[in-house]
């Protein structure tokens, strides 16, 4: 039996995901709103409040404008709807540029949501500050590769792992989260062989985003992977439904219905 179906009832926590490692796929999304945590709750191991809803929720053109009230805001809405996958809180930019400013924001975290961990961007650079977050009872996934909040410093979005030397510098970056505390580490945007370079290299798993097989598990934004993002589509996120043209027609319904006078009928009439 999966650790999956006998976890189904059961409320997932950190330690659930560092066991899933090399035995068990884990599955990650995201969400913004209680509505669709509650859709997911019953079949994901983890959430992601991701700072990706200042795109597809806010309609901005990157994550960087996202701010603490705005994160706290939708995960209190998440934890609402979803109460078996652990919730990660998704460290919006600016929040953790010294030890001292991601503690205070991590702790705000911790007292104002019922998340169970945060997401942190970067990698050796970043291992000073998830230790200090882990050595104060916080539990930190990291982020490497392809880091979101990077792009105006990058000058876009880049793939990362062409090479064996950057392959190499994504290896010293990961083990470097590991030795820091973290229990997980979402790797984003690079070649396969990098990322299966990055999974054997650490004892904890590997969530990836356009990064493969061979990671330890697969995160997707969920208005991504069911179409309801029309801006532009990644090339790794597979579309398992065209929920824009479903809503469209849906809506197309509606109200053709109420010019002709067709809705409502009696049936949907006191």
């Amino acid at each position: 039996m999966s650790i999956h179906s006998q976890k189904a009832a059961a409320k997932v926590n950190v330690s659930t995901i560092r066991k899933m490692k090399s035995v068990e796929p884990i599955t990650m999304v995201t969400a913004y709103d209680a509505l669709f945590a509650k859709l997911f709750n019953d079949s994901v191991e983890m959430i992601l409040v991701g700072d990706s809803l200042n795109m597809s929720f806010s309609g901005k053109p990157d994550t960087l404008s996202a701010n603490m009230e705005m994160m706290i805001y939708h995960t209190r809405a998440v934890c609402t709807g979803a109460k078996r996958p652990l919730i990660v809180f998704d460290m919006p930019f600016g929040s953790y540029t010294t030890k001292d400013r991601a503690l205070k924001n991590a702790t705000r975290v911790y007292r104002e949501t019922d998340a169970q961990a945060v997401k942190i961007e970067g990698g050796k650079e970043r291992a000073k500050i998830i230790k200090t977050l882990t050595e104060n009872s916080v539990a930190v996934m990291g982020h490497i590769g392809l880091m979101p909040q990077f792009v105006r410093s990058e000058g876009g979005y880049k793939v990362k792992g062409k090479d064996d030397e950057n392959i190499q510098a994504l290896v010293e970056d990961a083990i470097a989260i590991e030795e820091a505390g973290a229990f997980a580490i979402v790797v984003e945007g690079v070649k396969c062989e990098a990322a299966k370079a990055i999974t054997e290299a650490i004892s904890i798993p590997t969530i990836g985003i356009g990064a493969g097989v061979d990671t330890d598990g697969q995160v997707l934004v969920w208005s991504d992977m069911f179409g309801f993002f029309e801006d532009f589509k990644p090339k790794f996120a597979k579309q398992y439904l065209n929920g824009a043209k479903l809503i469209r027609d849906a809506m197309e319904s509606y109200v053709d219905e109420v010019k002709n006078r067709t809705f409502p009928s009696k049936e949907y009439t006191y």
